[in-house]
C-alpha cells in the first residue's frame, strides 16, 4: 500500500465541511488542529488520538499530509486567523461585552 493510499484512508476533503481543509477522516477535526496541538502546544500523537478517540494511524496521517504541504495549510491557517481578527475588530461589541464594560466603568 502506498504512502499517499494510507493517508486518503484517514484523511477526507469535503467541500462545505470545515471550509473543505483537510480532516480526519469521518471526524471534523482538521489536519492543522492535530498539527498545532502536536507542534505548538506539545501534546503527544497518543494523547490526541485517546482525547477525541482517533485511531493512532489517523494522527500519524494527519502529521503525514501536514508535513507534505505544510506551507500551504500553515498560510491558510494564517489567512483564516486574519479574518477572523478583521471580523472582531470590525464588529459592534456584544450585549455581554457592553454589560461587562459598564461594570467595571469602561
Amino acid at each position: 500500500m502506498s504512502k499517499e493510499s494510507v493517508i486518503t484512508e484517514h484523511i477526507e476533503i469535503t467541500p462545505g465541511v470545515l471550509g473543505g481543509k483537510p480532516r480526519i477522516a469521518g471526524h471534523r477535526i482538521a489536519v492543522a488542529h492535530i498539527a498545532e496541538m502536536y507542534l505548538k502546544m506539545g501534546i503527544s500523537i497518543e494523547e490526541i488520538a485517546g482525547k477525541y478517540d482517533l485511531p493512532l494511524a489517523s494522527v500519524h496521517a494527519a502529521m503525514t499530509y501536514y508535513y507534505d504541504r505544510r506551507e500551504e495549510i500553515d498560510r491558510r491557517t494564517a489567512e483564516s486567523r486574519a479574518i477572523v481578527e478583521k471580523l472582531k475588530r470590525n464588529s459592534p461589541p456584544s450585549r455581554l461585552q457592553e454589560k461587562l464594560r459598564a461594570i467595571r466603568g469602561e
